[in-house]
């Protein structure tokens, strides 16, 4: 199933080399922190994260690719009684079509400066002794983006996900389930401050109730807020600007994957973190 993911991603960096990019800006990211957790699993877990990521722009809109690799240690086991930790790889992308580039025509209006309509996928692949996700997943809908110094795009998607696990302790899976089809509200910004070298940035997702798990469990809202800030050390270190950048990160997952924290241990965490990351 690693190879599924690392397949889809090859096929995303391939869509975004297929239109001409007008701007674009990959980077490999490093970040680490302790307090992770996973819903089933009542203990705090420490993860290395490695990211892989690419943001362009081309002549009908733009295109975002990250792939996390996250390596856990042995308090989120990759088997029952390993003492080796899980091993997973996220990955999303998304491709935003503006509407004033494709029509000619502009779309702004008070605080907005375009409308545009953003489809792609995430997918994931973990071994873990508990869960071994496979998580599928379409997103669609239209997104905002606003009128700021520095970047802020709001939109409101469709979700349609679908995941296949595997209980390594119970011996038993299930084939691919389809969860309910549900809505997001999403938001991501990038916002320099002034000229200090600093930016903060990140994202906030709110997804909505999927109906019932694959188990026949009621699943609960979703909300997973992620952001960083970042200081630019190129100039520092003799590189071009924001070639290499450093600071902190924290992420706030409260009933993640739609697990109802009432009920699953593990199922909410909030974990601060150190993060570096290169631009090529």
């Amino acid at each position: 199933m690693k190879k599924t993911v690392l397949t889809m991603a090859l096929c995303a960096c391939a869509a975004t080399s297929v239109q001409a990019a007008e701007w674009s800006d990959t980077s490999i990211g490093y970040r680490t922190g302790s307090r992770f957790r996973e819903p089933f699993n009542a203990s705090e877990i420490r993860k290395d994260i490695i990211d892989i990521n690419h943001v362009s722009g081309y002549a009908y809109g733009t295109n975002f690719f990250n792939l996390d690799v996250l390596l856990s240690n042995k308090t989120d086991p990759s088997a029952p009684g390993a003492s080796s930790g899980a091993q997973e790889f996220y990955l999303v992308y998304r491709n935003t079509i503006s509407l004033g580039k494709v029509s000619g025509k502009e779309f702004a209006y008070g605080p907005v400066s375009d409308v545009g309509l953003t489809l792609g996928f995430d997918a994931n692949t973990k071994d873990d002794a508990g869960y071994n996700s496979k998580k599928r997943m379409l997103v669609v809908g239209p997104t905002l983006a606003f009128k700021v110094p520095g970047l802020l795009n709001v939109g409101i998607y469709g979700l349609w996900e679908s995941n296949a696990p595997n209980n390594e302790f119970t011996q038993t899976s299930v084939s691919r389930y389809r969860y309910d089809t549900h809505p997001m509200l999403g938001a991501v910004w990038a916002f320099p401050i002034g000229a200090s070298g600093w930016s903060w940035e990140g994202f906030a997702n709110w997804i909505a109730a999927k109906g019932k798990d694959e188990f026949g469990n009621q699943t609960a809202p979703e909300t997973n807020i992620d952001m960083q800030l970042l200081y630019d050390l190129g100039p520092l270190l003799g590189a071009k600007p924001k070639t290499f950048r450093a600071g902190v990160a924290y992420q706030y997952w409260h009933n993640k994957f739609g697990n109802d924290s009432k009920r699953v241990p593990g199922a909410s965490a909030s974990t601060p973190m150190v993060k570096a990351e290169y631009h090529f």
